[in-house]
Parts: structure tokens; sequence; C-alpha cells
């Protein structure tokens, strides 16, 4: 474990690196938050340990400064029976305990082993989750796992497209991890999740006194991710408004806060996403053809999964470990008849779709092994039906016919030829069933 130590106090500097090292923790030393900083720029620590007050930039200024940069590391504030109001802000502002002077060395090594534990653990998970949606073997993983590492060593422009829950977050957060600015922040915004008229301040951030209730200033997303990664998340939600100032900043790479004059220079990598047709609304005026083509510079297009189904397997598997060590479950695998449930299921919520059913599976089952019977495999019909209203395609009988008859097989399946039970499912009355049975010459 290596900890730096930021205290103007020269004894505390030295008995606590002589402690450390009784406990073979190594131990760096600031004498105050300027020299902090230029050391965690040349170093990566696993925690640090910072004196609220200190003459220059004080403690509480260096925690606010660690997480707008995005360093995640624990953060253990040590303050004096006086400062306790200014301990419990320090918390708010990103710290993760605190400890008063005069403070036993000993409690302090177990809070500190205990953060750097547990955040070891968050980012191994984290981790573990950031693959969630890249594994698979199938041509079109390989062909996009190929695309990322191609992209991640530029610094062009990436705009990742694709349904609700194929991923595109994941495959945003692997370029960031793969380029050269792995080490800074990774800086995610939705744009649909923001109201409009709060975007723009949370872009480019604000100036004390821009507008009602601006009481300080305050760094927008650009700055936020400067040294890293931006990712606009939802672009196509953008209103035109906005998209020309967006434009601006990809073209002139600076910005300007609400309410100032300064031009900011920005150095952050855009990485865009969107699960809507761009090109189509560059057709209808509701996207900007000029922002459209200063985003599409690296297109990387992320199938469904249900058009890569021989990952299915692969996905399902992983997803069992995570969620058994998470749930503390016995369970360990599928049945084939599952398995082959599951890659013939049309997921319309892609990856997300497909935790969620075998979590779901897994609170249910009653054996150590998924089976077919633990699967909610719901009909599919009602967004089938959508899907093919958003493309402009007819609804034609032979296609509901299909849509039905497949509905009534995975109502019959999951009950395992119960048709009772099926067709309490289905919403129909069992002689319906039997009737639809007989028409369709369903055999089970």
């Amino acid at each position: 474990m290596v900890v730096l130590l930021c205290d103007d106090e020269e004894n505390i500097r030295v008995l606590m690196k002589r402690f450390f090292s009784l406990e073979d923790i190594d131990c760096d030393t600031a004498e105050n938050g300027l020299s902090a900083q230029r050391m965690l720029r040349e170093r990566a620590y696993d925690a640090i340990l910072v004196d609220l007050k200190m003459p220059g930039l004080d403690g509480l200024s260096l925690i606010r400064w660690l997480r707008a940069e995005g360093f995640r590391m624990p953060c253990i504030m040590i303050s004096a029976h006086g400062e306790i109001s200014d301990a419990v802000t320090a918390l708010k502002e990103g710290a993760d305990d605190y400890v008063v002077k005069p403070f036993d060395p000993e409690e302090l090594i177990i809070k500190l082993k205990s953060l750097v534990e547990a955040a070891n653990l968050k980012n191994l998970v984290e981790g573990e989750k950031r693959l969630d949606m890249l594994i698979g073997q199938s041509p079109e993983m390989m062909h996009i796992k190929n695309v990322i590492a191609k992209a991640a060593v530029s610094n062009a422009t990436v705009l990742i497209t694709g349904e609700s829950g194929t991923g595109k977050e994941v495959v945003a957060r692997e370029i960031h991890n793969q380029s050269a600015v792995k080490d800074g922040p990774f800086i995610p915004i939705n744009i649909g999740g923001v109201p409009e008229n709060l975007l723009e301040s949370e872009l480019f951030g604000y100036e004390k006194g821009a507008f009602t209730g601006a009481s300080g200033r305050k760094n927008g997303m650009f700055e936020l991710a400067s040294g890293g990664t931006l990712f606009l998340d939802e672009i196509g939600d953008m209103p035109l408004s906005l998209q020309v100032k967006i434009l601006r900043v990809l073209q002139e790479r600076k910005i300007t806060r609400l309410g100032g004059t300064e031009a900011i220079p920005i150095n952050a990598r855009i990485v865009a996403a969107t699960n809507k047709n761009l090109e189509q609304m560059v057709k209808d005026g509701s996207f900007r053809e000029d922002l459209f083509y200063r985003l599409n510079v690296v297109r990387i297009e992320i199938p469904p999964l249900r058009e890569r189904a021989e990952d299915i397997p692969l996905l399902a598997a992983y997803i069992i470990r995570k969620l058994s060590r998470d749930m503390s479950s016995r369970i360990t695998g599928f049945t084939p008849e599952a398995i082959a449930a599951l890659k013939s299921h049309e997921f319309f919520g892609n990856v997300r779709e497909l935790e969620n059913i075998i979590e779901r599976a897994m609170i249910f089952t009653d054996s150590n092994t998924i089976d077919l019977k633990d699967l909610d495999l719901r009909s599919s019909v009602s967004r089938e039906m959508e899907k093919k209203v958003e493309k402009g395609g007819a609804l034609d009988a032979k296609s509901l016919r299909e849509l039905e008859k497949d509905a009534i097989i995975s109502a019959l399946h999951r009950w395992e030829g119960n048709r009772t039970k099926a067709s309490e499912e289905l919403g129909i009355t069992r002689r319906t069933l039997i009737s639809k049975i007989k028409e369709y010459d369903i055999k089970l």
C-alpha cells in the first residue's frame, strides 16, 4: 500500500511515516496542499491523508481539487477538536472519513486499511461491470473490440450508436481505459436526463451571479473532464439551441462559462452516443448536419443481442458468476434447455434484459442450476409490434399469426405444457388455447 500524508506539522509527518513503515505501508509526505498536488501528478497512491488547516492550499480546497480532477482514492481528513464542523463539510466534499487530533495511530491504520480494501473491491467490481457487454467471440463483437483498440490510440471524436441496453457507455469507458488519458477522469452526462434549462450550465459551468441562485463559480462538465474523457450520452436529445454551441467547442476547443467572458481551453476527449437515427434527424432538421459530421469521425455501431445470439452463453455464464457473488448464491449454471431458450429469445432490452431475467431466475429457483421453467421469458409480441411500427412496417396477418404462435409456444414451454397456466398467462381461455394449438399444429 502506498499513501500520501499531507500535513504542515513536521513532527506528525516524521512520526506517521515511521509508524506506517512498521505496518509495511509506503508513505510519502507533503508539507502543504500545493506540494501534494505535484506529488499526486507524479505517483499513484492508494489513499491520501489530509490535514484540514494548512497554509496556502488548505485541506478542504485540496479535497475539492482531488475530486474535481478525478482522483478516486480514499481520503481521510485530519482535524483538530474545534474543527469537527469543518470535517463534516469535508465529508460532503469528498472525504471518506476523518480522525481528530491527537489521534491513535492504530485506529488510523484500521480506518485506512478498511477504506483501501473497500475501494479495491469496488474497483474490481466496476472493472468487471465494464466488461459485461464486451464479452463475446462473435464476429460482431470481435470487430467492435478491434475498432475500440484503434479508436483509443487516436484523439478522434467517437460516435457510438445502438439500441438501449447494448452497452454504449461500456464501450465509451473501454475507449477511455485504453487511451492515453486513461489516468484522467471519465465524465459521463446523459443529455436526455438533464432538464433543458439546466443543460447549458451543467456542460459549460457558470460564474457567480450568472443567474439567480448562482452564488459562486461552478466548473462545467467540459472543464471537469480535462485530461480525460467527456461522454455525451444520448446526444440525439440535445436541443438545437445548444447544438451550435457544442459544435463551436469541437471546432475551437474552448468554452465560456455562463456569465463569463473568458475563453477557457479544454483538453478532453469527446465520445458521444445515441440510440436514435442521427442521419434521419439531420434530414428532418432536428439535428445539425455540421455537428453530425464533427461527431461522426469514428463510428462504432453496437449490434443488438438478438443479432449475436452465439455470445449469449458466454454472457449468461459471466452474469451468473457475478450475481452469485453479489447475492451469496449457490447457483452455478444453466441446463441445456435454459441456454437454448435464452439463445432463441429476442432480447429487445439487450444485455440489460438478459441480466434482469437471470437475476429473477436466481431468486426464485429451488435448484443450484437454472432450468427452463425458472426463466421468465415473457412474450415479445407487443415490443415486436412497436418495432414494426417504428420502422414503418405493416402488421400483416402473417406476421401477427407468427407472433401469436411464438407467444403460445413460449408460454407452454414455461409451464411445461400446462394449458391452464399457459392460458392464464396469455390472457385467453383454456378452450381458446386448445383451439389455437390445433390451428397452428403445435407439437410439444
